[in-house]
């Protein structure tokens, strides 16, 4: 049986803090071996986030939820688990072409902490109560706390405050949590001792960040911005975003190159709206009326669904 996350100490009962017996001699290995060790120490990410699945399907529908009621997805994190969570949300903007003002990153320490290790900054829970109240946090919002022990104060003082303001929260953690932590949906990664032991940026870090690509992935989806497994929201901010937005006309819409090009151009670069035009045989105008009233759902515009 895996120990539970207690009050008693820092480091006492977290899995991912024990020392890991097969990676023992980590220290006599070249390079080729330490590689492969890694590597296999790896499968167990795969198993763990596929076990989980049922509780990332409730977060996923949470998020989608409070999305579309016209609340937030707020992460709370520090250290690795705080980076990671930004990682994700910095790219719903040119993904989804999603307002990243809806997905704020509570991470302790501040801005500073993004580029540079700032691990004390995690240790006051008042901080992440104070970080809550300051993105003024309500209840349309869903918080989810990213920690792989567990334990981090801030990410606590987070979940705390953000449930006493009556949002809904969840959290992703890589150690058992006790019944009284403070979320209402969590996501348990059982990664397992890390090969170096402690070094949480390993397995449980690549845990949570499949986890959080999953989150975001499907609550995207579950609000309309993708359609079948398009990107057809993609933001056209380069060359490349350019050319796979002409592409997804061309393909999507059944219009050759040139043509999709020129309705990329009247809509101002919205490859959904592009792609009805093209296939509903509208002007840029009555076709975003007709996305509008669709709740920007393309397959409801096109009448797929």
């Amino acid at each position: 049986m895996e120990p539970r996350a207690t009050g008693c100490g820092a480091h006492e009962g977290l899995v991912t803090e024990l020392p890991n017996p097969r990676s023992a001699d980590l220290d006599r290995l070249d390079g080729a071996a330490l590689a492969a060790l890694v590597f296999a120490e790896d499968r167990a990410v795969q198993t763990a986030c596929a076990a989980a699945a049922a509780d990332v399907g409730r977060l996923i529908d949470a998020a989608a939820e409070a999305l579309s009621v016209g609340g937030r997805l707020v992460y709370a994190g520090a250290g690795t688990s705080g980076r990671l969570a930004l990682l994700d949300a910095v790219e719903l903007g040119p993904t989804f072409d999603f307002d990243v003002e809806r997905v704020p990153v509570l991470l302790a320490g501040g801005r500073d902490a993004v580029f540079r290790s700032r691990e004390g900054a995690e240790d006051r829970e008042i901080d992440g109560g104070r970080a809550v109240q300051k993105a003024g946090v309500g209840p349309l919002d869903l918080v989810v706390g990213v920690s792989a022990s567990g334990r981090t104060p801030f990410t606590l003082g987070a979940l705390h405050t953000a449930r006493r303001r009556g949002a809904r929260t969840g959290a992703i953690v890589c150690n058992v949590v006790e019944p009284s932590f403070p979320a209402e949906i969590v996501v348990v990664l059982a990664t397992g001792p890390e090969v170096l032991a402690g070094s949480t940026r390993m397995k449980a870090g690549s845990a949570t960040k499949m986890v959080l690509n999953a989150l975001s992935l499907g609550a995207m989806a579950r609000i309309g911005k993708v359609h079948g497994n398009r990107m057809v929201d993609v933001r056209v901010t380069s060359a490349k975003l350019r050319d796979r937005a002409t592409r997804l006309v061309v393909e999507l819409g059944g219009v050759e190159d040139a043509c999709a090009a020129d309705l990329l151009d009247e809509a101002e670069g919205s490859a959904k709206l592009a792609i009805l035009m093209a296939r509903a045989d509208l002007a840029v105008d009555a076709a975003r009326e007709r996305l509008a009233r669709a709740r920007n759902v393309l397959s409801v515009a096109l009448g797929d669904a």
